[in-house]
């Protein structure tokens, strides 16, 4: 698990929140080495089955030899290979008639048993290459197993801290006020692109425009529908003009750009940055939540001309335009 950052233990009212933001780091930490293990383990497994599959055709091709090595057998004691050799020299037709038919069994019986050997051989290697395949299969899926219960231990963690996060921005929308930013450092990478999408991994729910009973007209943004906590990201560089809680929106955010547009994020649980904070792409600003009018865990992202409601366009399309294709 990594190391706590300096000043998480400095403020104990934003440990929560720095919690939240070290177990998303530690699930990703363990996702990966966990699903390149299922991956080789994958792998290996379908190896062990095409090795098993080589050697049953090579076990039936042995069967298959002997069963010729057997008829020829017959077939030189039908042709008088039980009857002495002075007896076969007396009743053959000519002696270059006894050394063709000697000849020729002997061939045959010469590249059955070469062959027999052969099968073998291959029999003896491919067990081996079996048995190797199985075995580092069945050590990927015992290793695949501690991953997955680290893996399991940390989600357990994740959620349990989740829901205090939660908890504890109900408890400040409910006092109309927020408790201020959690200083939780910058996304692990540097952004280099001028604009980005405001959640890492992006799944789409409600989209602009949509109509329904949570809305007292048209949905005014795009909604990702992401856990509580996920890191949300400035989608372009720009001055935090509004951190507020309470209302439709529960906790937001809302960052003017230069050119003159504004975006919000909304639904927060908590705020990384203050009113009037200057932040960079890509930075983190604060967490996904559940607050004001929402019905489950999302972000809530909305692109207006000004920074007041009522000027919104469509986000998607507007990312587009600045290279952030998104869905």
């Amino acid at each position: 698990m990594p190391a706590a950052r300096p000043g998480d233990d400095d403020q104990p009212a934003a440990g929560i929140s720095a919690q939240v933001a070290r177990l998303y780091q530690d699930a990703a930490l363990a996702t990966r080495p966990y699903e390149a293990g299922r991956r080789e383990a994958d792998a290996q497994r379908a190896r062990a089955q095409r090795v098993e599959a080589q050697l049953d055709g090579e076990c039936q091709e042995s069967s298959r030899l002997h069963e010729d090595l057997g008829r020829i057998a017959r077939a030189q004691y039908r042709g008088g290979g039980g009857v002495p050799m002075a007896a076969r020299i007396i009743l053959a037709d000519s002696p270059e008639d006894l050394m063709r038919d000697q000849h020729a069994f002997s061939q045959a019986d010469l590249a059955v048993e070469n062959a027999i050997g052969r099968s073998h051989r291959a029999e003896v290697r491919l067990a081996a290459d079996e048995a190797s395949a199985a075995s580092a299969w069945r050590a990927l899926e015992k290793r695949n197993a501690e991953l997955a219960d680290l893996k399991q231990g940390i989600q357990r963690k994740l959620d349990e801290a989740r829901e205090q996060l939660q908890g504890q921005a109900d408890a400040s929308v409910a006092a109309g006020s927020c408790r201020g930013a959690v200083r939780l450092g910058r996304p692990p990478s540097p952004e280099p692109a001028s604009w980005v999408a405001p959640v890492e991994t992006v799944e789409l729910s409600a989209g602009f425009g949509s109509g329904g009973s949570r809305w007292a007209n048209r949905h005014t943004g795009q909604d990702f529908a992401v856990p509580i906590g996920t890191p949300v990201r400035a989608a372009g560089a720009g001055r935090v003009v509004r951190v507020s809680c309470g209302g439709a929106f529960g906790i937001e955010i809302v960052i003017e750009h230069p050119g003159g547009y504004c975006t919000q994020y909304a639904h927060l649980a908590a705020v990384t940055v203050d009113q009037g904070d200057r932040v960079t792409t890509g930075r983190w600003i604060g967490q996904s939540g559940t607050t004001g009018n929402s019905t489950g865990p999302h972000l809530h992202f909305e692109v207006r001309v000004t920074p007041e409601m009522g000027s919104a366009v469509d986000p998607l399309p507007w990312l587009a335009q600045r290279g952030v294709p998104v869905g």
